[in-house]
């Protein structure tokens, strides 16, 4: 065994032997219990990040844990490959976005490699290989076929100048983030996969995760938004020229006596009929096209809205009430129209005071009276009242009375509704997964019959900005018709990226069938027991895998009915943020290694200075890693300098892996440092000779030893329970660097404390070996000559050596800490008395005193009362 740990050494051998071995590879003939571990797979954007670390780093703890636990394990991993921003890189590079993503995926696969992660490569897949994303589309004809896919038109945002469609992200300030242009809200076909069938399921099956956090399954609850209301209709007041009667839901059919105003979303056919022959009403509808499509915006946006001059008449009461278009009504969500109570719904309020519109009370608190008029909208269940019939009522009451007589008059039932809309899978875009169907003058849309599948995507283009190129490619959206063999044009667009992650858990168990898109294979891996991957992703991907799990089941594919059944959300990696304003207000970011931190004469921070030019930089303060603030960490100049163990050690040592984790260079040294010092420990053990562990010299440890292996086997069980169920990686390497600074006291050379130095050096390499592989895998060979790290099992704790002789008692004098004692462990009561009267820091407390009495806490602690 060399005296120096070099790290780069030590890994490049054991990666080898591991890839020699096919150390990892994963098989179904396994009488082992099955364990699937996997992680998020990674966009190819160029180059790992440290959040990528974090991710894989985990993943890659519990999966070597639990091999040595005697799990057949599976770790696969892949690439999230398709998206917007390979063409844009694309774009930008003026190369196909191809070449960009098959270039990125080479270099990340080598990043991953030198991580040391236990994967199968042989399981490896892209999704934009026709291999995988053949399968994508063989399953949307399945959803075609039973009414799970269909088309109609959907609103979206259009950018006129690059002539596309934009995600809600892509729209800043009501402009095209790339080209500036004003975005128009846009009525194009869209094809759909009809989530809301799954609703409910959905929402019940979160009842069947407890190993998922509650916070995600809340926000998966909340997405999914099952509320129970009435569907109200209001009639059209035909003598203003409203053209048909609007028809409203509402979770608070309680308050409906003090609606005063309904408000339509800018789209809405009533809005549109208004508009035809007004031309300042045109003009707004247009500013309305050009605002938030988004919940969350509509919230903050200033709330704008016009009098379309028409009316309906409110279906209890016969009063007429206005119709307004208002900017926070949305086409998509609902009816496209609500029912206004300013008195009881904030937005409501907000509009009705901007624009001098009525605002009615009609619910009070239960124990007091309300404020009238009111200054503020009260939200709450409360009590009915100036309601007419229906005053007085609780809130369930209330609803209950007003639905039956709003179904009396059929114009109006109770309704279950969801906030969950069906998934719209278009996108205007290249580079993405054709969508199968083909466009006929004659026979209309046809899908592609399953022996031409895949439609292959054409690898070749450069998109230039200008819209999609498959629509100017006509060697791919000319076609045939295969219903009536005439001249057709193959559909252009391309499906949601979120189609290709929805599934390939499942393709990894089976990457090699070219018959079906899942076999046994599938079956025998499925579910996922553990899952890892960021907040970020707790509703769209995780509900849309449900989704696409449970029609694969429904299919006969898949016998599970959830993918995953432990999730576990990693927290971001976090850095320091520094940058300088420059004379037109462009900001432009430093990364931390080109700074330094300036302190001054009382060692306190005070500024920091850029390495170039020795001028100040401001500091932003702490943030998440992104490419945008340059406060990356490169992984892989880590991984040069420093080893891919210490990477690992860090990433797990810093934080629990739940928690947000603050970069540290310093805490990177320290990693290394200990790196070395186990290194150290184990060649001096290793120098005076390896030895076959005796348990027999076990019974001659002196006091001083027995506590070491008192300390070495709590530490095994510590470790085990904080991998195991606690998953606080943090702690458990804590506990044995703890465990390592006592073994590096011991002086004693004789061979019962040897054999217990055997014994503590190989536990804690098994310990660690998840955690920093390379490192373990060397010293284990120089421990154990001629076995295999690989081989062997999870350390047991010895339940024998748990098993105190003596122990330890705080001494109180009037109940105030004064000593401790040691004592034999079956010591009695007087003994205990007598041990802590003799003790010399509590004699000062007690001397000359009468002693009252002598208090005796079991295993805890002795109180004199003087």
């Amino acid at each position: 065994m060399q005296e120096k740990y070099h790290p780069q050494e030590i890994e490049r051998n054991a990666q080898q032997h591991w890839e020699e071995t096919a150390a990892f590879k994963a098989v179904e003939t396994s009488e082992k219990p099955k364990y699937y571990c996997l992680s998020m797979f990674p966009y190819p954007s160029g180059k790992l990040h440290m959040g990528h670390v974090r991710n894989y780093t985990i993943g890659d703890v519990l999966s070597r844990y639990r091999r040595m636990q005697g799990y057949n394990v599976m770790q696969p991993m892949g690439w999230d490959a398709f998206g917007l921003p390979a063409e844009n890189a694309a774009m930008q590079n003026n190369v196909s976005p191809a070449t960009w993503t098959y270039d990125n995926i080479a270099y990340m696969r080598m990043q991953l490699k030198s991580l040391g992660l236990s994967i199968d490569w042989d399981r490896e897949l892209a999704t934009c290989n026709p291999d995988y994303y053949h399968w994508n589309q063989w399953l949307f004809l399945r959803m075609l076929e039973k009414g799970l896919a269909y088309q109609t038109t959907g609103t979206v945002n259009w950018d006129p100048v690059d002539q596309t469609v934009l995600a809600n992200e892509q729209v800043i300030d009501g402009c095209g983030w790339r080209t500036g242009a004003p975005v128009e809200k846009r009525e194009i076909p869209m094809y759909y996969m009809k989530i809301t069938d799954y609703a409910d399921e959905l929402l019940e099956a979160l009842d069947t995760l407890p190993g998922w956090p509650e916070r995600v399954k809340t926000m998966q609850a909340n997405w999914i938004g099952k509320s129970y209301g009435v569907d109200i209709t209001f009639p059209a007041d035909k003598a203003s020229g409203t053209p048909q009667d609007l028809k409203v839901f509402t979770t608070r059919a309680d308050t409906l006596m003090g609606a005063t105003y309904v408000a339509v979303a800018a789209e809405h056919p009533i809005a549109l009929h208004a508009a035809k022959d007004n031309h300042t009403l045109h003009n707004f509808i247009q500013e309305c096209k050009l605002g938030a499509t988004k919940e969350a915006d509509l919230a903050t946006q200033e709330k704008k809205g016009m009098d379309t001059g028409l009316f309906v008449i409110h279906p209890l009461n016969g009063k007429r009430l206005p119709v307004w278009i208002a900017n926070y009504v949305l086409v998509g969500y609902g009816e496209g129209a609500v029912m206004a109570v300013p008195a009881h719904d904030e937005r409501d309020f907000e509009f009705a005071h901007q624009y001098a519109l009525p605002i009615k009370a009609v619910i009070k608190p239960v124990d007091k009276e309300p404020q009238l008029p009111p200054s503020e909208a009260y939200v709450e269940y409360g009590v009915t009242f100036d309601s007419e019939e229906f005053s007085g009522l609780e809130f369930q009451a209330a609803v209950d009375a007003i639905a039956a007589a709003l179904q009396a008059k059929g114009l109006g039932n109770k309704r279950i509704q969801y906030r969950l809309r069906d998934w719209g899978i278009s996108r205007q875009r290249y580079w993405g997964c054709p969508i199968p169907l083909i466009h006929c003058e004659s026979c209309g849309v046809v899908p592609v019959p399953d022996d031409q599948l895949p439609v292959v995507l054409p690898q070749d283009l450069v998109p230039d900005g200008s819209g999609n190129p498959l629509g100017k490619t006509p060697a791919f959206y000319e076609c045939t018709c295969p219903k009536c063999g005439q001249p057709a044009r193959r559909e252009t667009d391309t499906m949601d990226t979120f189609v290709d992650s929805s599934w390939y858990y499942a393709r990894y168990a089976c990457p090699d069938e070219d018959k079906v898109m899942t076999d046994e294979r599938a079956n025998y891996w499925l579910p996922v027991d553990q899952y890892i991957g960021g907040i970020e992703h707790a509703i769209l991907h995780l509900l849309y895998s449900r989704f696409w799990s449970k029609v694969m089941r429904d299919i006969g594919l898949l016998k599970t009915d959830e993918p995953f059944v432990n999730l576990l959300t990693q927290g971001m990696v976090l850095n320091e943020i520094f940058y300088r304003k420059s004379g037109n207000g462009r900001i432009i970011y430093y990364n931390p290694l080109e700074v330094d931190i300036q302190f001054n004469e009382d060692g306190k921070r005070c500024g920091a200075i850029l390495h170039a030019d020795q001028q100040p930089v401001e500091s932003g303060g702490i943030g998440t890693m992104s490419k945008s603030k340059n406060n990356g960490v490169d992984p892989q100049k880590l991984v040069e300098e420093y080893g891919a163990d210490t990477a690992r050690l860090f990433m797990m040592f810093a934080s629990p892996p739940t928690q947000t984790l603050e970069w540290s260079d310093a805490g990177v040294d320290g990693a290394y440092r200990f790196l070395k010092r186990l290194w150290k420990q184990v060649h001096t053990h290793v120098k005076q000779g390896v030895i076959a562990v005796d348990p027999t010299l076990f019974q001659n440890l002196s006091a001083e030893c027995k506590t070491l292996r008192f300390q070495l086997h709590h530490t095994i069980a510590k470790v085990t329970d904080d991998l195991e169920r606690r998953h606080t990686f943090n702690t458990a390497i804590a506990a044995i660097m703890e465990l390592m600074n006592n073994l590096a006291k011991t002086q004693n050379t004789g061979p019962a404390t040897r054999n217990l130095m055997q014994e503590a050096m190989e536990n804690i390499v098994l310990l660690l070996s998840p955690i920093v592989p390379h490192i373990c895998h060397s010293l284990w060979h120089a421990l154990k000559p001629g076995t295999e790290l690989l081989n062997q099992s999870w350390p047991q704790a010895d339940q024998s050596a748990l098993v105190e002789d003596e122990i330890k008692l705080i001494v109180q004098v009037n109940g105030k800490l004064r000593g401790q004692i040691q004592i034999a462990k079956d010591a009695d009561k007087a003994a205990i008395e007598k041990a802590a009267l003799d003790n010399e820091q509590v004699q000062k407390f007690v001397e000359g005193a009468m002693i009252k009495k002598i208090i005796v806490v079991k295993n805890k602690l002795v109180n004199i009362v003087v």
